[in-house]
């Protein structure tokens, strides 16, 4: 794996205990340039990643730790965290 295609994914709550991972680097793919398209090349990792990534409604995404969108850019040395979504009270 080359460090110039590199990307650190950080995993978070029941997404690190799917994974049984706290994070991984990957070697991210010349088709993925957005957060969607991230979550579709996870998906292909294994089965767990394939049924954390196949329901994307269920995560929220932060690339160099501002909260992201599914159309957010992502390059080679962005650190990307997935979690499930944030309620307060």
């Amino acid at each position: 794996m080359s460090a110039q295609t590199a990307i650190t994914i950080k995993y978070f709550a029941w997404v690190r205990s799917r994974l049984d991972l706290a994070g991984e680097t990957v070697e991210l793919s010349n088709s993925a340039t957005t957060i969607a398209d991230l979550m579709t090349q996870l998906a292909g990792r294994s089965e767990s990643h394939a049924a954390v990534f196949n329901k994307p409604e269920g995560l929220k995404a932060a690339v160099n730790q501002e909260f992201a969108e599914a159309t957010t850019p992502v390059k080679p040395g962005d650190e990307v965290a997935f979690f499930p979504p944030v309620t307060g009270g």
